[in-house]
């Protein structure tokens, strides 16, 4: 007896199901459950975690920050690069800041909880305070030396052309007193909490000032990392840390260097990548050399 074509196609589709169930569900995942099991590969498909006396201290593929209960810097550790991951490295909230080389304005209110800053007002503020915390030039480009983004608002008397009539130091708040004193002859105005200076036709006018080109502060110390996760810094960062540290734990510089560089990863196959410092696993070597005193 035939079936009819509606019940033959839907046993297709149900035998079609059940395979791919089987195949899909149960064998495949089998699979990579007993290829993780494998030896050397069993501990990266536990997490690659990294455990001290057994106690388990973190992964050495995600960050992690070395601050104490007020989200300071703990000075006797490497400081790892910022993580726009959620409250920081959490791995459930990965994601990048989405602002990029436009985002120079802050958002200021009269209220401190809505104020939001500009990607270049956070970069300034980290290159400020890594220069306080590790003793070197903090200074970059295009920031004040109070750590905010150097952006005049320029207002013309033609819009775009015509005399200026009026400048506005946009990321610096009054009673704050404007980075610089007049621009081309017109005296410069702290903002105003709650002005929306670009929308009032104010021109982004943004301040190199006199920073070095090379700042001493490398930029992964001030950028976060695209996922927010990555545990590592440039070996640039880690030197400009090497002094605090050996200072904060009564060590020679020069074994805390050689503890670096055995830490330092190559590029990936040689060519891809840049070299990298995994601040955990270098921090654990620290607190196993040179407990802190």
């Amino acid at each position: 007896m035939r079936l009819p074509s509606w019940l033959s196609q839907h046993l297709a589709a149900l035998r079609a199901v059940l395979v791919f169930t089987v195949l899909l569900g149960l064998l495949y995942p089998l699979a990579l459950v007993v290829a993780g099991r494998l030896p050397g590969l069993d501990g990266r498909a536990d997490g690659s975690l990294l455990t001290v006396d057994g106690r388990t201290v973190g992964s050495s593929l995600i960050g992690q920050s070395f601050t104490d209960a007020d989200g300071n810097p703990i000075p006797r550790y490497f400081q790892s690069r910022p993580s726009a991951a959620g409250d920081g490295y959490d791995p459930t909230a990965t994601a990048a800041g989405n602002l990029g080389p436009e985002s120079v304005v802050d958002t200021l209110s009269a209220d401190p909880a809505d104020s939001t800053s500009s990607l270049l007002t956070q970069v300034c503020a980290r290159s400020k305070a890594i220069g306080e915390l590790d003793g070197v030039d903090g200074r970059r480009p295009y920031c004040t030396p109070d750590g905010v983004g150097a952006v005049l608002a320029v207002f013309r008397a033609d819009g775009l052309t015509g005399r200026i009539t009026r400048v506005v130091s946009v990321n610096q708040a009054a009673p704050a007193t404007p980075f610089v004193t007049t621009w081309q002859g017109v005296p410069v105005e702290a903002a105003q909490p709650g002005h929306d200076y670009v929308a009032e036709g104010g021109i982004v006018t943004p301040v190199r000032g006199d920073a070095p080109a090379r700042p001493a502060v490398p930029a992964d110390a001030v950028t976060a990392s695209g996922s927010g996760l990555d545990p590592h810094i440039s070996p640039a960062y880690a030197r400009i840390q090497v002094a605090r540290v050996a200072r904060e734990r009564g060590a020679d510089p020069a074994a805390v260097r050689r503890l670096v560089a055995e830490h330092t990863t190559g590029r990936a196959l040689g060519f891809m990548g840049e070299p990298g410092v995994n601040v955990l696993e270098l921090n654990l070597a620290l607190d196993e050399a040179f407990p802190a005193r």
